[in-house]
């Protein structure tokens, strides 16, 4: 390999091309920032905690930034090199399946209707979370917890003198488990993209 490598040199052949690095830094934090409140507030975190809605209002601040930014950032960050098309993911699974995969500067199909559903998923979290919370910010609800904890709970009573929500009960319950459905789903992809990553390396090792 490395008596090759000297008759290019010799030869003044050029080294082989590497591929750019596709996501910029604005994509990068903004994955592994929604990864990481997705983690800590399905995993590790109690459930409307005040730890829990900070998370939610910080994935909800994250997602607003990338909306943002995949229609201002880079070609490969933007939503139009990476349209939602189903027909064009199951045109790449085939051809992956087949082992000859078709290169993408941005997300594959595949990869772009799995992206999509992600954020679809945590916009609904962060909605109904929102609609659960009375669309209080965090330092209102920590506010609210304190006086509590302190034996003063007329901050719980609303403007109208009572303490009920206006949503009805089944509405609530729909909300809670529309909340636990997308989190759900969210864990469902995070398998299926795992599976799928080890699907491609599988084949990228067949043909080698």
């Amino acid at each position: 390999m490395t008596e090759t490598l000297d008759e290019n040199s010799k030869l003044g052949a050029k080294p082989a091309p590497t591929p750019p690095a596709v996501w910029d830094p604005v994509v990068r934090l903004n994955h592994w920032t929604l990864a990481a409140v997705v983690i800590a507030n399905g995993l590790i975190n109690k459930a409307g905690g005040s730890l829990h809605i900070w998370l939610g209002w910080v994935a909800m601040c994250t997602l607003a930034v990338r909306l943002v930014w995949g229609l201002a950032g880079p070609r490969e960050a933007r939503f139009s090199s990476f349209p939602p098309a189903p027909r064009a993911a199951l045109a790449h699974l085939r051809s992956l399946l087949r082992g000859h995969p078709a290169e993408h500067t941005s997300h594959n199909p595949a990869g772009a209707l799995m992206v999509y559903t992600l954020w679809g998923c945590i916009a609904a979290m962060v909605l109904t979370g929102l609609v659960m919370t009375r669309f209080e910010d965090p330092f209102t609800i920590a506010a609210e917890k304190a006086a509590v904890a302190a034996g003063d709970w007329s901050v719980l009573t609303d403007a109208n003198g009572g303490n009920e929500s206006v949503l009805s009960k089944n509405s609530e319950r729909l909300i809670k488990d529309v909340h636990g459905l997308a989190a759900n789903l969210i864990y469902a992809k995070a398998g299926i993209s795992g599976r799928a990553q080890f699907a491609a390396w599988f084949v990228e090792d067949l043909l080698d």
